[in-house]
């Protein structure tokens, strides 16, 4: 298991070294690391016994120069106050990367939610979205699901504004269900920019994605969507995993299988498809073409990063490997290809989806995919640009570059308002 590394320390030192390629005034450059604002709050709910509990939750923005605030709400146990900072900058830079209006932000409730049942989690949802009303709106700040939460929670989000604010604003979270404003494609949108990138580094490296083998750690909604997708473009997914453990057949998995059985089970583990089990460290280090880190930050530390043997690593996660693991796989020119663009069709999804909210007019599923397609391939041809152009250590670095640049001429452009 990775070792513990503060994410928001890994986010300034990401911010700190591409900005050896800029230009950046020193106190500018100390404005980029920083969020603008983080709220913390204590929910207090009532239970179905009847009982109060406590919960803390956070909701971090971090840069609002180019846009509205954007970013996701996760439930879990660990989320923390510098989490979410990280996890609000990172987004800064993703909305950056691919383009599209939005700055940064993320939040979430410090919370396991299989001990709740569904009534205590939306009384739960309900009492965060409260809090939130003051500060989100569709020109303000923007949720959408994370970890843990989906359509179910930015319904109640939605409705909880709406009925508080007294008016109709779809646009006020995305990842909403279809019948509730949301947009066709969002689902798997994560999932497909992970896939659209993946085959694009294949072709930047003069490599045949056809019969590549791939692991993918961590079978949620963005693991197995690229899964199935990487599959479906000729290559052999042959270990994949989430938090019980790993699957692996060196012939290729089937996975939609490998997916029913762990939408039927709760878990990857048992599936008889499966040539045999393995460890989530046993899947990070196996020997494949192509790792998809899928899960959670901090997952591959500078110790495990020595015994990665992938030769590319595409980040679906939100910084799953830490600073210290990305110099050792630089060192070992192990190629990544970094979470603010690899993950960005999530955000780049969302953001049709508020375009359509504001317009009160649907796209159809193809022309979200299309234009999905063309966002994320732009943005990894001005990776590479910048790769080659500014001669980074790697690719990480490079778009880090590219979208620090567009943050600072949107800042110098607005000027400081005394």
């Amino acid at each position: 298991m990775a070792d513990e590394v503060n994410p928001f320390e890994s986010l300034q030192e990401q911010i700190d070294d591409a900005a050896a390629y800029l230009d950046v005034d020193p106190g500018m450059l100390e404005r980029l690391k920083q969020p603008e604002r983080v709220l913390e709050t204590t929910l207090s709910v009532e239970m179905d016994d009847g009982s109060i509990e406590t919960f803390r939750a956070y909701r971090s923005q971090f840069n609002g120069d180019r846009g509205p605030y954007k970013g996701g709400i996760r439930y879990h146990p660990h989320v923390s106050r510098a989490e979410v900072k990280a996890l609000s900058g990172w987004m800064v830079y993703k909305c950056a990367a691919v383009n599209i209006p939005y700055g940064g932000g993320k939040g979430g409730i410090e919370i396991d939610p299989d001990q709740y049942s569904d009534s205590e989690l939306e009384r739960i949802t309900r009492a965060f979205a409260e809090e939130l009303r003051p500060i989100i709106g569709e020109d303000r700040d923007i949720p959408a699901p994370d970890v843990n939460t989906g359509q179910r929670e930015m319904n109640w989000i939605k409705d909880t504004y709406e009925t508080l604010e007294n008016t109709t604003e779809p646009g006020v979270v995305t990842g909403k269900a279809i019948e509730s404003g949301g947009s066709a494609g969002r689902v798997e949108a994560t999932g497909r920019s992970v896939s659209i990138v993946t085959r694009e580094a294949f072709g930047y490296l003069d490599r045949d994605i056809e019969d590549a083998t791939v692991a993918v750690q961590g079978y949620g909604n963005a693991g197995s969507v690229a899964a199935r997708l990487l599959d479906g473009q000729g290559a052999d997914v042959v270990a994949v995993s989430d938090s019980s453990g790993a699957v692996y057949d060196p012939d290729g998995l089937d996975v939609g299988a490998v997916k029913q059985f762990k939408n039927e089970t709760g878990s990857v583990t048992g599936y008889d498809g499966a040539n045999r089990e393995l460890t989530n460290e046993e899947l990070l280090t196996l020997d494949v073409d192509v790792l998809i880190p899928a899960a959670l930050e901090n997952a591959i530390d500078a110790d495990l990063a020595e015994d990665v043997s992938a030769d590319i690593v595409v980040e679906a996660a939100n910084g799953p490997l830490t600073p210290n693991a990305d110099d050792v796989l630089a060192e070992r020119d192990v190629h990544v290809f970094p979470d603010i663009l690899a993950n960005a069709g999530g955000v780049t999804v969302s953001y049709f989806e508020w375009v359509q909210n504001r317009q009160r007019f649907a796209w159809t599923e193809e022309r979200v995919n299309e234009e999905l397609e063309r966002i994320i391939t732009e943005a990894f041809d001005d990776l590479t640009s910048a790769y080659e152009d500014r001669e980074t250590p790697n690719f990480r670095t490079a778009m880090y570059v590219v979208s620090i640049q567009r943050v600072l001429d949107a800042a110098e452009e607005a000027g400081v308002f005394p």
